[in-house]
């Protein structure tokens, strides 16, 4: 058993040097804006490039993007592209492997998935999912595996655990 000397709980942020990983997150037509500010703080503790927003996707500065990004949105690197079709189409070229994470036959759990690095995950509407021309457009298809009764998890949810599946990856593989 541990005692209250052995529990040094961590509090604070640091100021100090972070690590990027080449990933980027792709927001195609996110309907809540607090959903959102999750992903910036996901971006920050995770060390995301940077978040692409599509859409109606909230895009900072924005009131409710901010109460739960806690001040990442002011320091996360973002952009916005008008369809998330644009936006997949613009990473590719820059080399990116563009992975959609949805719900769709055929598609690998993300925890099976060779990712090639930079990598971007396409992440759609709570309720739609991701535009269907999207992805046609991406490289691969991804979904979180499911052992109860609902078909998805909350999209920043499943967003943390694409993200950590990947810098798992890039660990195992010695890259940072």
């Amino acid at each position: 058993m541990m005692n209250d000397d052995d529990i040094k709980v961590k509090t604070g942020d640091t100021d100090g040097p972070v690590t990027k990983h080449p990933i980027v997150l792709v927001l195609d037509n996110l309907r809540s804006a607090f959903n959102v500010g999750n992903m910036f703080r996901l971006a920050d503790i995770c060390g995301v490039e940077r978040i692409v927003t599509c859409g109606y996707t909230a895009t900072p500065p924005h009131r409710k993007v901010a109460k739960t990004a806690l001040g990442t949105d002011k320091f996360i690197p973002s952009t916005n592209f008008d369809t998330s079709l644009e936006a997949v189409r613009s990473l590719k070229t820059e080399g990116y492997q563009t992975v959609g994470i949805e719900t769709v036959e055929g598609a690998q759990c993300i925890w099976d998935i060779d990712l090639q690095f930079p990598v971007a995950f396409v992440l759609g509407n709570e309720v739609l999912g991701v535009e269907r021309e999207t992805l046609k457009e991406c490289d691969a298809l991804a979904k979180l595996p499911v052992f109860g009764r609902k078909n998805s998890l909350n999209v920043a949810n499943c967003a943390a655990v694409v993200v950590y599946s990947a810098i798992q990856q890039i660990l195992s593989k010695g890259a940072t």
